[in-house]
């Protein structure tokens, strides 16, 4: 368990707080490439740690980001015309570019003008892998990119999306770094005669209680969790997290194309998160549509499972995330459809911010255990001048895998090829 002090280190990211603080030292996605689809398209609303941001993409089609509020007088820009180079706030005219200067302040005469001296408060902005990146510190503190595999592939060779979550970050995170809950939170009744061929979800109906190992790194730490099968082998599966909020993880895939995966959970406010999912070819190749069709329906992500117009799931709170109990007792662990709202329904059923100073944790917990120190380590660095885990370097190498292999085998050694990214 958690002191209430720590618990609330960890999951308050508001401007002075110490995570906020954290969150600020990293690229943060911050809206799809998609949500800005042309040049003086119209500006977009987005919130990230608790702040009222508005992003636009310019005339030259570069993005940007910054407060929502108007330094002049408060007016929200998100009414605001994006015209010309950049965009101008309706009440007096003043027009901002992406990098938050002022290049026109039309209710001033021409002799009293102070648009050189001024700007609106912007982030920089980087567009990777159809998705729009936000630095929100310091300046002078600003980090390199940090890439990862699937953000340096070519155009159609990863894919990205998003949905909203309905309570603290830290809550959604730990659940991707939870694997003994996937015997029991995604198990279909079927697992146990492995109806569907998928050989993954077969091994972890046989071993529902895996060991779990954990090896920290300079961006974070490998995790592996090893289920031991009936014929004497171990299934291995290793994921990896990335400071402060990104994680990678391997499967077998849909449509004979073994996949890397991962997401990306960050803070809308304290009790609102993004959950971003990505996901690439092991062999490189570009993805087939039917590949991303599959993989979206079978984690309950493909449109239809969205409320229209929205990234918002259908299996919400508000309706219990439809869940059927008749489904329940014949073929769904759960009675809820959809990996995605059953790894909601789960995390969001703790609360807006979840109380850890209630839990009882154990063997299978230690990936969250791990998670907790770094990440109040990390807030301890900031605090004392430090740099955080990982802010510095400029690209990740490895990836997740996963391997039936010899119980007796070390599964560093045996995987040691496979962990390593190729792009």
């Amino acid at each position: 368990m958690l002191s209430e002090a720590d618990n609330d280190r960890l999951t308050r990211t508001g401007l002075g707080t110490p995570m906020g603080a954290l969150m600020r030292r990293y690229w943060i996605p911050a809206l799809l490439s998609e949500e800005l689809p042309a040049r003086d398209c119209a500006p977009v609303r987005v919130r990230l740690l608790g702040e009222n941001l508005v992003a636009f993409r310019d005339s030259d089609g570069r993005a940007g980001l910054m407060d929502e509020r108007c330094p002049h007088r408060g007016a929200s820009l998100f009414f605001g015309r994006n015209e010309e180079g950049g965009l101008r706030c309706i009440y007096h005219g003043w027009k901002f570019d992406v990098a938050g200067r002022c290049l026109d302040m039309p209710n001033e005469p021409a002799e009293r003008q102070f648009k050189d001296r001024l700007r609106a408060r912007a982030f920089p902005a980087r567009e990777v892998a159809g998705v729009i990146w936000a630095y929100m510190g310091a300046a002078e503190k600003l980090p390199p990119f940090t890439d990862q595999e699937w953000m340096r592939l070519p155009s159609g060779h990863s894919y990205v999306t998003k949905n909203l979550a309905e309570c603290n970050w830290l809550q959604l995170l730990e659940g991707g770094f939870d694997e003994s809950h996937s015997s029991f939170l995604h198990r279909r009744m079927s697992w146990s005669r492995n109806e569907d061929g998928t050989k993954t979800q077969f091994y972890r109906a046989q071993s529902q209680a895996p060991r779990h190992e954990v090896v920290t790194t300079e961006f974070g730490y490998s995790y592996a969790s090893i289920r031991e099968l009936p014929d004497g082998r171990s299934y291995v599966r290793v994921v990896q997290f990335v400071m402060p909020f990104h994680q990678m993880r391997s499967f077998e895939g849909i449509q004979d194309c073994p996949l890397v995966s991962g997401h990306i959970w960050t803070p809308i406010d304290d009790e609102h998160c993004w959950v971003w999912s990505w996901m690439y070819a092991k062999d490189g190749r570009a993805l087939a549509r039917a590949v991303i069709e599959a993989e979206e329906r079978g984690a309950g992500r493909s449109p239809e499972f969205f409320i229209p117009g929205t990234y918002r799931f259908r299996e919400n709170k508000a309706n219990d995330y439809l869940i059927d109990r008749g489904l329940q007792r014949t073929s769904n662990f759960t009675g809820i459809d959809g990996i995605a709202a059953q790894d909601q329904a789960a995390q969001e059923s703790m609360g807006p911010i979840a109380d850890r100073t209630i839990e009882h944790l154990g063997t299978a917990d230690i990936a969250v255990i791990t998670t907790r120190r770094l990440l109040l380590k990390a807030c301890r660095d900031i605090e004392e001048g430090r740099d955080p885990l990982g802010s510095q370097l400029e690209s990740i190498k490895v990836r997740a895998a996963e391997k039936t292999m010899t119980a007796d085998r070390p599964w560093l050694e045996e995987l040691s090829n496979d962990l390593v990214a190729v792009a």
